[in-house]
């Protein structure tokens, strides 16, 4: 076992990657943003997005001192956006509960609102020099092919003898757990990746060809195992694009929803796509009283001078597809609402607010906001 970590981190001394902004820290402030920043988002979105982020909000006080819609400002474009809501309330409780300082215990960090028992480990390695295993897409790859781990990964059992391997693999010394830790995330990013692992071509050496178990069988890419992914479901939903003279109408989404706390405009439940010709008109009445149920409909619906059928935007989750109809109207003044997750935001001020991609993107495209208005 302790060969497998000695190969690694000689591996990493020739072959790994360096110069990136998080890494060689000890700050677990900076180590923990990092490891949450770069989960499900790829490196170059977080080499540039990373430093912003830490000259917005330098240490775990700052941060837990903003107020949530700030931060979720500084993260909008990077999805997932529950993670900047869990970093703000896990800097709340490592102020609260931990007098501003990160535990070293992994056990504690997991116990930490957004941590995982990888990020953890991750945090515990980097930061404190400690034995703890991490667990990432990429270790579960390696590790599933070096030891020819069958079954997929979402299984339980499978799940549990990796977390096993990746503790006997840690290295004995201490100091080593930094390296070992960036280099095994650095092995399965560029060199034992999913689909073109360098041990299929002539290009490059792999430090395990004559120990890796799914190499000396010839099924390096049957590990590991894949489960077939449903087909995506996709949705339709209106949305209404409201101006009032310099303001546009914006509402807080629930934090549990889809883009959860960010700022939207107002949108009618989804609804599964049947086809892809939507009608060319709309009732305002019907879909004022779906996409502001808590409003008087009646009363706005003649204060709107006109709803103008806008632009359609397909939008790409995870699991999902979304197609949204935007329907413009101005009012002739600024109505006041019942709902408090209603508010008229001057485009000056949308900087300030946390806004989904496509969202942001729309209203650039329309000119409704210049250029420093609305940060990328």
């Amino acid at each position: 076992m302790d060969h497998f970590s000695k190969k690694l981190i000689a591996w990493h001394q020739q072959s790994g990657r360096s110069g990136l902004p998080w890494q060689g820290n000890r700050d677990p402030y900076a180590v923990w943003v990092s490891e949450i920043m770069l989960q499900q988002t790829q490196v170059a979105t977080v080499l540039e997005r990373y430093p912003r982020f830490m000259k917005r909000f330098p240490t775990v006080k700052k941060l837990a001192s903003a107020d949530v819609d700030e931060v979720l400002a500084e993260w909008a474009g990077l999805g997932y956006y529950s993670r900047a809501r869990n970093l703000h309330a896990c800097a709340k409780q490592v102020v609260d509960e931990f007098s501003g300082k990160f535990p070293k215990d992994p056990l504690l960090l997991e116990q930490l609102k957004g941590i995982g028992r990888s990020t953890a480990g991750a945090i515990a390695a980097f930061a404190f020099h400690e034995r703890a295993p991490i667990l990432d897409a990429n270790v579960k790859r390696i590790l599933a092919r070096s030891f020819a781990v069958e079954g997929a990964l979402q299984d339980k059992a499978v799940n549990e003898r990796l977390w096993k391997l990746a503790e006997d693999l840690l290295p004995i010394k201490r100091e080593d757990m930094p390296v070992y830790t960036q280099a095994l995330m650095d092995f399965g990013a560029t060199w034992c990746t999913s689909r073109k692992p360098v041990c299929l071509s002539d290009e490059k050496q792999c430090p395990y060809l004559k120990d890796c178990q799914a190499n000396l069988s010839d099924q390096v890419l049957l590990f590991p195992e894949k489960k077939l992914k449903a087909k995506s479901p996709e949705f339709n939903c209106d949305m209404l694009l409201i101006r009032s003279g310099n303001a546009i109408l914006l509402q807080k989404r629930s934090s549990k929803a889809i883009w959860g706390g960010l700022w939207s405009l107002p949108e009618s439940p989804w609804q599964p796509r049947v086809a892809a010709n939507q009608a060319l008109d709309i009732n305002t009445t019907d879909l004022l009283a779906t996409a502001l149920p808590d409003e008087k409909t009646a009363s706005l619906s003649k204060a709107f001078q006109k709803l103008v059928r806008g632009e359609q935007i397909k939008h790409v989750f995870t699991h999902r597809r979304l197609w949204m109809q935007i329907w413009e109207a101005s009012l002739s003044k600024q109505s006041e609402f019942l709902s408090p997750d209603l508010k008229w935001v001057p485009l000056t001020q949308l900087g300030r607010y946390g806004l989904p991609q496509p969202i942001k993107v729309l209203l650039q495209k329309l000119s409704l906001v210049r250029g420093g208005d609305l940060k990328n």
